[in-house]
């Protein structure tokens, strides 16, 4: 697929003519990334913006002792790294392949001169990093004011939901990922992921298997998290 028909699909430029795009897209650098590979780091100086053609991209803070928290996942259409390019500054996080992708690469000028060009775009990009700071909104309160318990409760019942195929043993879907990437979605250790599946599985709110979580009564395990947040 050639940079202007990724673009195209894109919520950035989604107003922009045809002629317009490959304007753009002639900036433009695809560039391929394999599963685990980094795209950039947490204070690296910004070089420009990523648009996201195949594959999902991973973003994460990491602390000083090393523990990762997962802030995104990113699929096609999306865009990446919109707010250092205006500000001039770091990227504010890492991002990583979480699989093999594919971006459409625009570098901090021409972006910024598409921006000039296109005033549109950039009141999009004021949507985008506003939705993103409701989300960050989200996790700190989620990080501040709820157990690891609370926080695994509605991890599940998001996947369930968002995931989860219904038979006669109730709703099942597959964990994305291990218990420590899991833990680092959620803010804590995988020690704790770990326990508290155990302590869920003996208390008969979920069975599993390996990934494999089947939640017998959705209800029952809502009623939990309704109960665990008075």
């Amino acid at each position: 697929m050639r940079p202007d028909e990724i673009l195209k699909k894109t919520q950035l430029f989604t107003h922009l003519s045809e002629a317009e795009l490959k304007a753009v897209a002639a900036r433009a650098v695809v560039r391929r990334f394999q599963v685990g590979e980094m795209i950039f780091h947490e204070g690296q100086p910004c070089e420009g913006l990523h648009v996201i053609a195949q594959g999902t991209l991973r973003l994460f803070k990491t602390s000083a002792s090393g523990r990762e928290q997962i802030l995104a996942e990113e699929g096609p259409g999306s865009s990446v790294a919109e707010l250092p390019v205006f500000d001039g500054g770091a990227y504010p996080a890492s991002a990583m392949a979480a699989t093999d992708c594919e971006t459409v690469f625009l570098s901090r000028r021409d972006f910024r001169s598409v921006c000039l060009e296109h005033p549109e775009v950039t009141l999009k990009v004021l949507t985008i990093v506003g939705a993103r700071l409701r989300r960050l909104v989200g996790i700190i309160e989620e990080l501040s004011f709820t157990t690891v318990r609370q926080r695994l409760i509605a991890f599940l019942l998001r996947e369930a939901d968002e995931q989860g195929t219904k038979d006669w043993a109730g709703v099942g879907f597959d964990l994305p990922g291990t218990h420590q990437e899991l833990a680092n979605r959620l803010g804590t250790v995988r020690e704790l992921v770990s326990r508290n599946l155990s302590r869920l599985q003996a208390e008969k709110l979920i069975v599993t298997d390996g990934r494999r979580i089947i939640v017998p009564d959705l209800a029952k395990l809502k009623a939990e998290q309704e109960a665990g947040s008075q």
